[in-house]
């Protein structure tokens, strides 16, 4: 049956979010929103050898928290870039997959995109290439009030809230240190299973 699912903008989101979109015919990624803060919009989180570790997109706010989505600039003042390539590269650079996949993210961080919408789309374009999962995200053009629709995941799929998705286990760099850590970032998946990782969501 055809589906239409709604998601947020987010920064190398968790498994969870592409787990949404594989079983999806139409990918709307919200862009009339206002920005919110402490979500996977502009944070992810990795396995490091102390632990999840969360990554942040550093961006710049108006005087007034109700900012669009659209406007949200990223702040380059910060040097974000290095410290987010420096960490993936700590964390995973034992992993089974991280050559074949890491300069192509390196690639797309360090573009230096103005705005935050820019840089999550050009990842996410990547990544379901990587997954090998073929749909064409588009932005949203209108807002619609939260659970308006029944595929809405844009507030569903938070850091803060519980989740109800179960993560099939696989292979991660840290497991003799930490166990199994589910809800990372896609990127812990497409470096430690490779072209296998669609079949772990």
């Amino acid at each position: 049956m055809p589906c239409k699912i709604y998601l947020s903008t987010a920064y190398l989101p968790p498994s969870e979010y592409f787990a949404k979109i594989r079983n999806a015919t139409r990918l709307f990624i919200e862009a009339e929103e206002n920005y919110h803060k402490q979500s996977y919009r502009n944070r992810c989180y990795i396995l490091t050898a102390q632990g999840p570790g969360r990554l942040t997109v550093p961006v710049y706010l108006g005087s007034f928290h109700k900012t669009p989505i659209r406007d949200i600039r990223i702040d380059y003042t910060k040097r974000w870039q290095q410290v987010h390539l420096g960490a993936l590269s700590s964390a995973y650079n034992s992993s089974p997959f991280f050559l074949y996949y890491f300069k192509i993210l390196e690639r797309i961080i360090l573009k230096d995109h103005k705005f935050l919408l820019d840089l999550n789309m050009d990842l996410l374009t990547e990544i379901l290439s990587m997954l090998k999962i073929d749909i064409m995200p588009v932005y949203t053009t209108e807002f619609l009030p939260a659970n308006s629709v029944e595929t809405d995941f844009r507030y569903t799929i938070d850091p803060k809230k519980a989740c109800d998705y179960k993560q099939r286990e696989y292979f991660q760099v840290f497991n003799l240190l930490h166990g199994f850590v589910p809800r990372l970032s896609i990127v812990d998946l497409i470096f430690n299973m490779g072209p296998e990782a669609v079949n772990y969501l």
